[in-house]
């Protein structure tokens, strides 16, 4: 009988950051091997960060990650390390290399190149073809790189060439459904070949998307035997009996909330902190407007980076309420963030000033009137950044963005938008959970309708549908792809569809110049929604 204790190394590699993160590796294996760990497993590409894009098409770089391996590789004693890499022999292979005691003992190419959704790696690597079953204290483990965990064969290979278990190092990147569909997949292979799995997946933000690590323990029959936190840093520790085949975790940490506001607000501080500090920044600042969307933003903000890194800065206008002066400064004061109070009354009649030989007298009620105070708000706030050198975050939400409703160079302005891929009613269920912790966002914020304030006694829905009724649309029609036909057949009135439609495909060009922003949905604008500005298709 044969017990292998083993860690799965839960940590962000950043990418690009080959030698910190061959160090940081180094210092994991040495942790692991002192706490009685035979084998430790880093994710996908934990040498040079995933997804590296276009840097893997760059011979410097390929070659700065095989100078890196060979140093990390010697320095590997007394444990046998799993370590994720490219690997250039010609063509460039998402590889996993088996290290022991000074040696790279066997090099395996990932088999399953995903293209679809965030995924672009028939770009930058050749697909592999072979298993790699590997020994380590007499337990025989075939390894997969993600996506190979997808696909049938090639975890089937492993079982035929004698793996007794299956370790698979990943880069799954989070949404809100991810962690329910990746537990059935686990247990469908599990299942299909007799094994359990043992899953490692990397964790951090890089640009648009979000890693939750949110690692895994499967037993052969496909039951979940541990889970790791999400958005959380662990060196996990298992064993595994190669005569019953059974995995075990060992001290594993426990779960707080686990509900899906939980989850999804703590990988928005995930992807706002690693943003800022990955791009150089330590401070940042956001246009606190007293509407619900910028009261999370800086909520976040805070709870990501520390009240004294976060600035809030009110605009206000002519047109904005008592109720939005008070409950902004009241939200600044209780978050003891700095605040300022700025208005852009002088700065906005003077662009109405230039204007008018122009365009003559413009009326108050006018859409140039009303992104004219949009953009003198982004004006300042740019300047803010650009003196203080805080990073801008932008405080829309994927309602907005998709049909819109939404000032180019104006309140899109910034660097960061925690909030891109978050519905309306999604911003409201976040401000909600929020508050069960203590009342960071002021519930007068919550309760009122939601407004622009760019005219008199304006609210969203002059302009767009209720929120729960557009949210229904834009999830059917973006990350459902209904057509409109299938959408007003569950009930949504076929005007109303065909309204929200036309303003989504309209405003493909704004959506084309606005901020990264964290991917927390099965298909968010960016990377993965890749529609032509101009078309002809409606």
């Amino acid at each position: 009988m044969n017990v292998l204790r083993f860690a799965l190394a839960q940590f962000d590699f950043p990418v690009g950051a080959v030698a910190a993160n061959a160090m940081r590796m180094r210092e994991l294996a040495n942790a692991a091997r002192e706490r009685g760990a035979a084998l430790i497993a880093f994710p996908e590409q934990s040498l040079c960060g995933y997804p590296a894009e276009d840097l893997l098409l760059r011979p410097g770089f390929l070659a700065g990650c095989e100078r890196e391996l060979s140093p990390l590789a010697n320095d590997i004693d007394g444990i046998t390390a799993v370590v994720g890499h490219p690997h250039s022999i010609g063509e460039v292979y998402n590889a996993a290399s088996v290290i022991a005691d000074g040696e790279i003992l066997a090099t395996y190419h990932k088999q399953a190149l995903p293209n679809y959704t965030v995924f672009d790696e028939k770009r930058w690597f050749r697909a592999g073809r072979e298993p790699l079953v590997f020994d380590c204290r007499g337990v025989r483990i075939g390894l997969l790189i993600c996506e190979d965990i997808w696909e049938a064969e090639p975890a089937a290979k492993a079982a035929t060439n004698g793996a007794q278990l299956l370790l698979v190092i990943n880069a799954s990147p989070y949404d809100t459904h991810q962690a329910a569909t990746r537990e059935a997949l686990l247990a469908q292979r599990a299942t299909e070949n007799g094994l359990p799995i043992a899953y490692v997946n990397t964790i951090g933000g890089q640009d648009d998307l979000l890693f939750d690590g949110s690692s895994l323990l499967v037993s052969a029959s496909g039951e979940v035997m541990a889970r790791a936190p999400s958005f959380q840093e662990h060196l996990l520790f298992a064993e595994f009996d190669s005569h019953t085949r059974t995995l075990r975790a060992l001290d594993w940490p426990a779960h707080g909330d686990t509900s899906e506001e939980a989850i999804l607000y703590v990988g928005l501080m995930r992807g706002v902190r690693d943003y800022v500090s990955k791009n150089g920044f330590k401070d940042v600042l956001l246009g606190l407007s007293g509407g619900i969307d910028s009261a999370l933003t800086l909520a976040v903000a805070v709870d990501a980076l520390g009240a004294e890194h976060v600035t809030a800065v009110m605009l206000p206008s002519r047109y904005t309420s008592e109720l939005s002066l008070r409950e902004a400064r009241a939200q600044a004061q209780t978050l003891g963030v700095r605040y300022l109070d700025l208005s852009i009354e002088s700065a906005f009649e003077a662009f109405v000033r230039t204007l008018e030989p122009a365009c003559g007298g413009l009326d108050p009620s006018d859409i140039t009137q009303q992104n004219l105070q949009s953009r003198a708000r982004g004006v300042l706030l740019m300047a803010l950044s650009n003196q203080t050198g805080a990073l801008l975050l932008s405080t829309g939400n994927k309602s907005e963005m998709a049909v819109g409703y939404a000032t180019l160079y104006g309140d899109m302005c910034g660097a960061y938008a925690p909030l891109k891929d978050v519905y309306k009613t999604q911003v409201y269920k976040l401000a909600k959970w929020r508050n069960t912790r203590n009342e960071s966002i002021p519930s007068a914020v919550i309760d009122r309708p939601p407004s622009a304030e760019l005219r008199a006694d304006q609210t969203d829905q002059d302009s767009l549908p209720p929120y729960d009724i557009l949210d229904g649309i834009l999830a059917r029609y973006i990350e459902g792809a209904q057509s409109q036909a299938e959408i007003a057949a569950t009930g949504f009135d076929a005007d109303i569809v065909h309204r929200v439609v036309r303003m989504v495909l309209a405003n493909e060009f704004k959506r084309r110049q606005s901020a990264p922003g964290p991917r927390v949905s099965t298909c968010a604008f960016g990377r993965e929604r890749r529609y032509p500005i101009s078309s002809g298709w409606r």
